[in-house]
């Protein structure tokens, strides 16, 4: 057992990947050594902005030998009438090197055949290492690489250096163009000359000592420990997002932070410009106060154990200051004019050729929140209609501005900060940056009633236009992540418990867009109907599409799912109320025997030639299992009455588990087909009642269990 190390020395690796490419280097090496039989005990890949690395700890000096049986022709044909090899048998035991002698009788289902038990000694793994790792170099998840001067070898950046050592010893071999060898190469400037590696073993204490702290994670815990005690020292928290970790991380050898400060004034500026620039551009950690407002400090990761701090510091503030000038100059010019008056120049920019302006698309958004709002108020919310219309009037203004021209990430959040300034309403205000919630899977929801009726409103309206005009998403191609919205959707209509039929918002948003005739393939009354039935039934087809992906992120069964989808209830909070039922009723004893059950009635009722009468007539119950069935039946129609009045689906379903044994007895008991065509029909009223039961919360005979 020994120890491998191999090291690939670059110029500076692109920082976005470089955790990703060192986490596939140890998944490729990792599963060859596993296909090639190769033992080791532990594998630990590292890297930093010059090297990509593996320590294979307890590694096997060899494959092991195998045996391998070759089987040649059958006894009769390989051996003569006295028992001499024939030339069939002499041919193959040339073929393998071998005398006739040596062959062996091997004994099958379909006859005895001659053969030989091949030993296959195991390479030495020193023999197959530089395979394998130029094998996982060519299968990195590089999108695009290069070549360095006249090398045909390509890579994400030009090589170096490259590090192949069994122990202490080196292993010759040529890895991406380079013949490999024990040294290395420490910190670029506080160590930039080779340095030989004594053992495998000594790697990262070698590189520890040239300033290189090699350990991906180990560099990271340095700098979050780091960020937080400057940021303690001001009693304020970073901002840390683990996208910007992992890329401060990777930009750095040896990680030394560094705090320094900005002008107070510039904080008049939204908070969300100055994080936005500080992060994108310059990479620093954001520090707020405890209640989340940010103060005029930020840490930056610097490469260079400096003689002299301040200086690094002075020349960040320095650099910092024109980018945050130039976010205080965009939101003090957008000041100059209202809010609404931003509306203006939305008149003349395009949304979608064929679906109008932004301004156009902003006068939709506003009729169809305020038809939302009044169906909130019918249930008892609290909500202006004229705020939400004048939400959705201003819901679009923002993207007219300045700050948000240079920072597109602000739109909506512009808008909440220019709505306060011009005194809106505070829920106006609130309700323009929430209209973009969720913005990814997990996100959080608009919490104000006008901001959810905006967030339902932009998201239905834009959906509904884009397959109207026929440019629904196709495969992965989802140019106006309509499948977001579309789950956005579902997510607020369900988790604000918001009791609102998805059929009356489709047809309210293909309304406003007939009135505005937007969509110009229903300009003719010809068309206009059948593109109108057709956008409906596509959309909402869409809509119904998007409950899988949901809910399968969620854990619940497939075959839960589709058993409330056959029933297609149109409501999201009614379909999301009866998934959980489904989901109780799984758990229950009975419920595999009444999901069988309910195939068989559903099977049966399918088959039937004639149409199934709705009442069952009592005096045609002969048989005591049926009259026991129909009992059980009209009790359970009584007692589930109230419940399905309440959507209590999971109650409904454990009292209709009480049907488990009559349902059984019927079944073992009662020909359903029999002779008499009067019986035979009314045992299929009776199955039908059963089957009706059950579909008033799901189709059960779609389960699995």
């Amino acid at each position: 057992m020994s120890t491998i190390l191999f090291e690939l020395g670059c110029e500076e690796l692109p920082p976005k990947s470089l955790k990703p490419l060192r986490d596939a280097l140890q998944a490729s090496v990792t599963e060859q050594l596993n296909e090639a039989e190769i033992g080791f005990d532990s594998i630990k890949a590292v890297a930093a902005p010059r090297r990509l690395a593996l320590q294979i700890q307890g590694i096997s000096d060899k494959q092991p030998d195998r045996s391998e049986q070759k089987r040649g022709p059958a006894i009769k044909a390989a051996f003569d009438a006295e028992g001499n090899p024939t030339r069939a048998a002499m041919g193959f035991a040339k073929g393998l090197g071998i005398e006739a002698s040596e062959l062996i009788t091997i004994n099958t289902d379909k006859g005895d055949y001659v053969g030989y038990e091949q030993v296959i000694h195991g390479q030495a793994t020193t023999e197959l290492l530089a395979t394998i790792f130029q094998t996982a170099l060519d299968n990195l998840p590089i999108a695009k690489r290069m070549r360095s001067g006249v090398s045909r070898n390509e890579f994400v950046r030009p090589v170096q250096w490259a590090v192949l050592m069994q122990d202490s010893t080196v292993i010759d071999a040529t890895i991406q163009g380079h013949q490999t060898g024990a040294q290395t190469r420490g910190h670029r400037f506080h160590s930039p000359n080779y340095h030989e590696i004594a053992h495998a073993n000594d790697y990262e204490e070698l590189l520890g000592s040239l300033k290189v702290v090699a350990d991906f994670d180990k560099r990271q815990m340095l700098i979050k420990n780091q960020v937080k005690a400057l940021a303690d020292e001001v009693n304020a928290d970073a901002i840390v997002p683990q996208d910007l970790l992992d890329e401060v991380t990777a930009l750095v050898d040896f990680p030394i932070a560094l705090r320094a400060s900005f002008e107070p004034r510039f904080l008049q500026v939204p908070q969300e410009a100055l994080i936005s620039t500080m992060q994108a551009d310059q990479k620093y950690f954001c520090l707020t106060d405890k209640a989340g407002k940010l103060q005029p400090y930020f840490i930056f990761i610097t490469n260079i154990e400096s003689k002299d701090p301040n200086q690094i510091i002075e020349g960040n503030e320095k650099v910092v200051r024109p980018r945050l000038a130039d976010a205080e100059f965009f939101f003090l010019q957008d000041q100059k004019q209202p809010l609404f008056a931003l509306t203006e120049s939305l008149k003349t920019r395009v949304f979608q050729d064929k679906l109008g302006t932004i301004w156009e698309k902003s006068e939709r958004i506003a009729k169809l929140a305020a038809f939302i709002a009044a169906l909130m108020q019918q249930q008892g919310q609290q909500i202006d209609i004229d705020e939400t219309v004048r939400a959705g009037i201003l819901s679009k203004a923002d993207l007219a501005s300045s700050l948000v021209g240079e920072y597109p990430e602000l739109q909506g959040i512009a808008g909440t900060y220019y709505a306060r300034l011009n005194n809106e309403p505070e829920a106006v205000a609130a309700s323009l940056e929430e209209q973009y919630l969720p913005k990814f899977s997990g996100d959080v929801l608009p919490q104000t009633p006008i901001g959810i009726c905006l967030a339902l409103a932009d998201r239905l309206d834009t959906l509904v236009g884009i397959f109207a005009i026929d440019q629904a998403p196709t495969g992965s191609k989802d140019p106006f992540s309509l499948r977001r919205s579309a789950i956005g959707i579902l997510r607020i209509l369900i988790e604000k418990q918001l009791p609102i039929n998805l059929v009356a918002l489709v047809e309210e948003t293909i309304k406003n867009y007939g009135k505005q005739n937007a969509i110009k393939l229903i300009n003719d009354e010809k068309t206009m109907d059948l593109s109108i039935s057709d956008t409906f039934t596509q959309v909402m087809a869409f809509l119904n599409s998007r409950y899988r992906a949901m809910y399968t992120e969620q854990g619940v069964s497939v075959d839960t799912i589709q058993a409330v989808q056959a029933i297609n209830p149109h409501m999201p909070l009614d379909f999301d109320q009866r998934i959980r039922a489904v989901q109780a009723f799984s758990e229950l004893s009975q419920a595999s025997m009444l999901a069988d059950s309910n195939k068989r009635v559903a099977n049966i009722l399918a088959k039937s030639e004639v149409s199934v009468a709705d009442n069952v007539d009592e005096a045609l119950l002969s048989e005591p299992a049926e009259q026991g069935l129909y009992a059980s039946v009209l009790q359970a129609q009584t007692a589930v009455k109230p419940m399905l009045e309440q959507a209590d689906y999971t109650q409904v379903l454990q009292t209709l588990a009480s049907l488990d044994e009559p349902l059984t007895q019927f079944f073992d008991n009662v020909m359903v087909n029999s002779e008499d065509a009067a019986l035979k029909n009314n045992r299929l009223a009776l199955l039908k009642q059963v089957r009706a039961l059950f579909l008033t919360v799901a189709d059960i005979s779609e389960l699995q269990l």
